[in-house]
């Protein structure tokens, strides 16, 4: 039997971040909605949870991945809203992602804001805008905003990405960039 991992992730927009790690092999299953932590960061922020095999796709490229699909380089005016975080459940994972963390800096520039928090609390987006993108991949914030997302993943990320679930993508444009 499969034992599956989970790791909380926020940033950006939840549609989008649930689109992208619902595209990955190894992640059985993204819940979309609302996650707080401690102290200053209490308040519920957009965020998804993941539920991950580590044998099919390692935490240190789930963390590369939303590293990469939003600015986590950058304080903005929603930072509250979306706020740049990857929410730990246990002492062991919260390690493993600052070591990680630290690896990418030179990559990022040692730009990175995002915070490693503890996970405290969910609430789960209403129903209706669960699986957003894949209920509506014609719609056009999801061609203007998720896509470009999925094309990186497809570009920088094949090995770990599920063709079939992105196959209505121009998959040759993202080979070439």
């Amino acid at each position: 039997m499969m034992s599956l991992q989970k790791i909380a992730l926020g940033g950006g927009c939840h549609w989008c971040t649930e689109a992208i790690f619902l595209s990955l092999i190894g992640v059985e299953k993204v819940e979309q909605g609302y996650v707080s932590s401690t102290d200053e960061n209490s308040s519920f922020s957009e965020a998804v949870i993941l539920h991950f095999n580590k044998e099919k796709i390692p935490l240190e490229i789930l963390i590369e991945i939303h590293l990469l699909t939003y600015k986590s380089t950058s304080n903005h005016s929603m930072r509250t809203k979306y706020r740049s975080a990857i929410y730990t459940f246990d002492e062991a994972q919260e390690k493993k992602i600052q070591e990680q963390l630290e690896v990418l800096q030179s990559k990022f520039q040692n730009k990175i804001i995002t915070q490693v928090l503890p996970f405290v609390s969910f609430k789960p987006s209403r129903e209706q805008i669960q699986n957003y993108y894949f209920k509506n991949p014609n719609k056009p914030f999801c061609e203007s905003f998720i896509n470009p997302k999925l094309q990186m993943l497809l570009s920088e990320f094949k090995t770990y990405s599920d063709l079939n679930k992105l196959k209505h993508l121009d998959q040759n444009e993202a080979y070439e960039t």
